[in-house]
């Protein structure tokens, strides 16, 4: 097992660790989570020696090894097949031995240790993981210098989940994936033989590939066992709970200090009064959590225009050679909220920048409205910014006219305070430098806003911001994303980019999630027949508005006995090292209780669906 025991580590005097322990268990698949510049990417230099420790101890099984991403693979002439090979050290090392070797004990050791790692297969297990993250079998005989540095951190990243290390650490390992490549890797993490610790804010990643959460805030590290959103549920009762007890205990100290006060100088309530000030001094102080500071976007509202807003007719883009797209006849008003879905390579940066005005049509036919304005938001824009000057002076040369009082505001609607805002760029965190791109993107209040992956470097806050600023955004908002639990809450639209077509995808995302797991490319882009409902009836109806009653008791009841262990997990006393096989226990009972909510949720709204139907 890994064991954190009592660390303490500072940064220019700045403590990032205070006494912290977890202990992470062999074998477990776990969520490094907590706000930006906490201290998770440090934690992980920590594990890896990289650093040394002030004080405590990092303990792990002798010999075990250690690996993540590293920060590039360089470009070279080697293969992408070859580079991700030698990522298994020791693999390499033996084939190169089992060459040269002459002693027979040896070579019998070299042969023996060979079949044990499974060296034989080594070949076909590399290409599968590269397939996975979006390198074909063509692509994967290329040499790396082909492949810009976005894809050679693919190729890192298959290195590292080849050579299997025995604590594999990963830093925001999806901010270079795509959607596919994102849930190839949730898959392939599940069934990951060893223990994983993934620092990321990809709700989706942490509900999925792991089992428990380490939670760093305030210096410490808490683990949490189960997904993501049960340790949220969690956090916000405990949460609740200790805001009560808090505001209770405070009510109490006032009585008893009005009391103090009152009676200090009469003698004959002087032995109470006393009593009371020890009453004061003994009572351990509850303090009330701090809450997470509220994280805004702030999108300027466009004037509606007329629809469409975008009409395609037969288009066909591309760069010059043959269309990478054809036939395109696609129609966008401004209330459409559209995802773009598609394999990497299909084109759905083509169609963006198409969109964008950024690639005009080869053929056919494109219509925009005339006072039409778009924002356009893509990953290499947030590298573009310039480096040496500060978020405003990014902003005055959009907006010369403006006064600085305006343009700060501006900047604040975005999340970018008075420090941020004199701070060059340089300096700004990866959140703040999406922060201020997605502020230039949308500066002009576009009636369409194209956004090709949006939350890499945000942190969780950030991300539900975003969700909560598209969701009232009155522009339409075409959207490419990795982030399944984005996309499920923003688009209402989807569309495949496919073998040189864009047609609408007819089911949900979890069809096409499941989809893309089981190695289904057939995706259902056509229409399905709708038969006209019989009218339902009078018996029929009955029977099902017994059954939504039914469904609306069960999920009553679930809501009172999660209330009720809700409250049995927000004792503090249960927290104590003591009682843990008692804590696990009540979560496990938690976590049954959730399920079956989710369970009774999905099965009223399946009711009321079949209820409204028939009506």
């Amino acid at each position: 097992m890994l064991k954190i025991s009592d660390i303490t580590y500072s940064v220019e005097g700045r403590p990032l660790f205070e006494g912290a322990s977890a202990t992470i268990p062999t074998g477990h698949k776990v969520g490094l989570v907590g706000r930006n510049g906490a201290g998770k990417t440090t934690l992980f230099r920590l594990i890896r020696k990289e650093l040394a420790l002030e004080g405590g101890e990092i303990t792990m099984p002798a010999r075990a090894r250690i690996g993540g991403v590293a920060q590039e693979v360089p470009s070279s002439s080697t293969s992408l097949l070859d580079t991700v090979l030698a990522a298994d050290t020791e693999r390499a090392s033996l084939l190169a031995e089992a060459e040269t070797a002459t002693d027979p004990h040896r070579i019998a050791e070299v042969q023996a240790r060979l079949a044990d790692i499974d060296a034989w297969s080594a070949e076909g297990r590399a290409s599968a993981i590269l397939k996975g993250l979006g390198f074909d079998a063509e692509a994967q005989l290329r040499p790396c210098s082909d492949f810009s540095g976005g894809w050679r951190m693919r190729v890192a990243l298959a290195g590292v989940l080849f050579a299997q290390p025995d604590y594999l650490l990963l830093d925001e390992p999806t901010n270079y994936l795509d959607l596919e490549g994102a849930l190839w890797l949730e898959s392939y993490l599940q069934k990951y033989p060893h223990t994983v610790l993934i620092i990321s804010h990809d709700r989706g990643l942490l509900n999925r590939a792991v089992g428990g959460i380490l939670h760093l805030d305030n210096r410490k590290l808490t683990y949490w066992t189960g997904p993501y959103d049960q340790f949220a549920r969690q956090m916000a009762e405990r949460r609740a709970v200790q805001a009560a007890e808090a505001k209770k205990q405070e009510a109490r100290r006032a009585h008893l200090q009005s009391f103090v006060d009152r009676f200090k100088a009469k003698a004959s309530k002087a032995v109470q009064a006393q009593s009371r000030v020890k009453m004061l001094e003994k009572m351990e102080v509850i303090t009330a959590p701090e809450e997470a500071k509220k994280v805004v976007f702030t999108f300027p509202e466009p004037e509606e225009l007329s629809p469409p807003i975008i009409n395609l007719e037969g288009v066909a883009v591309g760069y010059g050679g043959p269309p990478v797209l054809k036939r395109l006849s696609l129609r966008i008003d401004q209330d459409d909220r559209i995802a773009l879905l598609g394999r990497n390579g299909e084109g759905k940066s083509t169609l963006s920048k198409l969109l964008a005005g950024k690639l005009a049509p080869a053929e056919g036919r494109m219509v925009r409205s005339s006072k039409l304005r778009i924002g356009y938001f893509a990953q290499h824009q947030v590298d573009e910014l310039h480096i040496d000057e500060t978020p405003l002076q990014h902003v005055m040369r959009l907006r010369p006219a403006e006064g600085q009082p305006r343009l700060r505001a501006r900047l604040a609607g975005f999340g970018l305070m008075a420090d941020q805002a004199e701070t060059v760029v340089g300096r700004l965190s990866g959140g703040q430098k999406a922060r201020l791109s997605l502020l230039l993107a949308t500066i002009d209040a576009p009636h369409l806003l194209i956004l090709d992956e949006p939350t890499n470097h945000l942190d969780m806050e950030s991300r539900e911001a975003l969700v909560e600023a598209l969701t009232a955004y009155s522009g339409a908002v075409v959207l490419v994303s990795h982030d399944m639990h984005l996309l499920s809450l923003v688009a209402d639209r989807l569309w495949l980019v496919k073998g040189g077509a864009v047609a609408p995808y007819t089911e949900d995302l979890e069809a096409y999630r499941r989809q893309l797991l089981s190695g289904d490319d057939e995706a259902k882009t056509e229409p399905k027949a709708v038969e006209k409902p019989k009218k339902a009836s009078r018996d029929e109806l009955l029977a099902l508005r017994a059954e939504v009653r039914k469904c609306e008791d069960r999920l009553g009841k679930l809501n009172e006995m999660r209330d009720k262990l809700a409250t049995k997990l927000a004792d503090p006393e249960l927290y104590e090292e003591t009682r843990k096989g008692e804590l696990d226990t009540w979560n496990k009972k938690y976590a049954e209780v959730m399920d079956a909510l989710d369970r009774a949720e999905a099965m009223w709204l399946t009711a009321q669906e079949k209820l409204e139907k028939a009506a």
